[in-house]
């Protein structure tokens, strides 16, 4: 095992204790993995909740981007302005790019709820798509193929239904007290599944801020407001270059 990989097993170990899926990643409206009008809204700081999908393209002066995920992209906890979606719009302002983000988190939800929500999602107007997926799976121990099988299909699916779209697949961890051959694997998974689709692959989503207790909630799970703002730097490193090049091969 090399340095890096001990160091990211270490700052998730300290979660484990704290990692009790029902009580903490689980929310009433995710249960079923289906949203309510309400689940996405877009992140402009002068935004009222808007509902995914958005159909009316005449009413569209932007390009958008479509944060797909679990309740680390919902921001539970903080306030609906603090959710790293929401600080990512900020950047994509300070760097003149033409998108709205979009969050559509859903707080519990697994890769088998993000499937049966997908349908509703892909009405959705969207240029990139990042997709955070795959964390409550592992804190339930559901096997690796089963996962990985659910991700592929998501995304085959968006790939079929916006072939121009770019696509980000976030990379997760799985806690490492389901084994090292499991947490292996899973961390393997993200990499095989962007490699064979040719999705954008992105880092571990909570790199420098899981296992330190000051940039997350009493829950140790989800970051509070100092750590959502590194969280939003993570996503940034990867999700700029692919706006941007978007943007530039925009007619």
């Amino acid at each position: 095992m090399t340095n890096r990989e001990r160091e990211r097993w270490a700052a998730v170990a300290i979660l484990v204790a704290a990692w009790v899926l029902p009580a903490a990643c689980t929310s009433t409206k995710g249960q079923s993995g289906v949203p309510e009008a309400d689940t996405a809204t877009k992140a402009s700081r002068s935004a009222a909740p808007a509902s995914v999908p958005r159909t009316d393209s005449s009413a569209v002066t932007s390009r958008t981007v479509l944060f797909v995920g679990t309740s680390l992209t919902a921001g539970l906890g903080l306030n609906p302005d603090s959710a790293y979606p929401q600080l990512v719009q900020e950047k994509i302002e300070a760097a003149h790019l033409p998108f709205d983000a979009v969050n559509a988190g859903v707080s519990g939800e697994t890769t088998a709820g993000l499937l049966r929500r997908l349908d509703w999602l892909m009405r959705a107007n969207f240029d990139v798509i990042v997709i955070e997926s795959g964390a409550n799976d592992g804190l339930r121990g559901t096997p690796v193929a089963t996962i990985r099988e659910n991700l592929r299909t998501i995304v085959s699916r968006v790939r079929a239904g916006h072939p121009n779209a770019r696509i980000v697949l976030v990379q997760m961890e799985a806690p490492p007290n389901m084994g090292p051959a499991y947490t292996a694997a899973f961390h393997r998974m993200y990499a095989d599944v962007a490699r064979a689709s040719g999705a954008t692959l992105m880092p571990f989503l909570l790199q420098g801020v899981a296992g330190n207790r000051d940039l997350n909630q009493n829950d140790g799970i989800h970051p509070n407001q100092r750590g959502e703002h590194i969280v939003a730097d993570n996503v940034w490193r990867t999700l700029e270059p692919v706006l941007s090049g978007v943007a530039r091969a925009a007619p």
